[in-house]
């Protein structure tokens, strides 16, 4: 059993260690730059108080200390770069899907890493949560390269007890423990339960209140075969997260032009969903690369802050 357990150890540090060096080198040749001009301080921190000297912006005059001192003294501010991350990650029962490379989770672990390790070059702190239908873990912001490699291998590895996904639940936990205005990053693949459009206005309000408290951005991600069913005959399809079960015949045309409709009109509701919400979005695949997108999601952000 120790044998088993090492082995398991080693293997997780392993594939940890494979995402940090991968990531790493990507914060490094592309995004760093990129990051540290879009995510900026909360405002302007005092710094201290000097002499006034000609040229100086009097809106900046310390009254008290010129009328203590007889002589005019103005106060200098400093930029507040320090920025709280807080990545909001979905590890329900769907996220387990992938056809291609890698599996949605594996995705939105290499996700967070990537926005982990930017946020620490640019000493940031980062915090993490993971939830289903309820708030799995809580990792309080740090920084540190230590806590970075925690977080990649919570996200990786973490054994949820629940399957289901609360989008709204972990949106309300994050408006409780984060006091102070923070750019929260909400990862999720949105396999919401029950009626799905219901769902989705229900989430809504809970999206443009976490909004309006903090930075909310969207990174939804999804798999090429939740589009497109390929023409293999009957299959069974089960919910990851209901476990209901479905027999299908793939070789239907009419079959697959229907479950490809629903997913469109899925993924068309979280669009219009986040756009009401002033929230930004970003669509993700398993058998696409992130890296452009995200590249373009900086650079238009940029662009909109000049």
């Amino acid at each position: 059993m120790q044998a088993i357990d090492t082995q398991l150890t080693r293997d997780i540090l392993k594939k940890v260690r494979q995402i940090e060096v991968r990531t790493n080198r990507l914060v490094n040749d592309s995004l760093a730059g990129n990051y540290q001009s879009v995510f900026k301080g909360r405002g302007m921190n005092f710094d201290e108080v000097r002499e006034y000297v000609p040229g100086d912006d009097i809106r900046t005059i310390d009254w008290n200390v010129t009328a203590r001192t007889g002589i005019p003294h103005i106060k200098k501010f400093t930029e507040e770069r320090e920025l709280t991350i807080m990545l909001m990650i979905d590890i329900s029962g769907s996220g387990e899907f992938g056809s291609s490379t890698s599996s949605k989770r594996e995705l939105m672990a290499e996700l967070g890493s990537v926005l982990a390790f930017s946020a620490v070059r640019n000493n940031d702190k980062v915090g993490l949560v993971l939830f289903t239908d309820a708030t799995e873990l809580y990792i309080p912001p740090k920084k540190g390269r230590g806590h970075i490699l925690r977080i990649i291998r919570e996200i990786l590895y973490f054994q949820p007890k629940g399957v289901k996904t609360d989008v709204k639940g972990a949106l309300d936990f994050v408006n409780r423990v984060m006091k102070r205005k923070c750019v929260s990053f909400l990862i999720s693949d949105f396999a919401l339960p029950g009626e799905f459009e219901e769902e989705v206005k229900l989430m809504q309000p809970k999206l443009q209140i976490t909004n309006r408290r903090h930075d909310l951005i969207s990174l939804f991600v999804s798999d090429p075969r939740e589009y497109e069913l390929p023409d293999v005959g009957w299959i069974t399809l089960e919910d990851a997260e209901s476990g209901e079960q479905v027999e299908v015949n793939t070789s239907d045309p009419e079959v697959r032009r229907e479950y490809s409709e629903i997913a469109r009109i899925r993924q068309k509701l979280i669009h219009k969903s986040m756009r009401l919400a002033g929230i930004d979005l970003l669509d993700l695949r398993t058998d696409r690369s992130y890296l452009p997108p995200l590249l373009s999601f900086f650079r238009a952000r940029k662009k909109r802050a000049l």
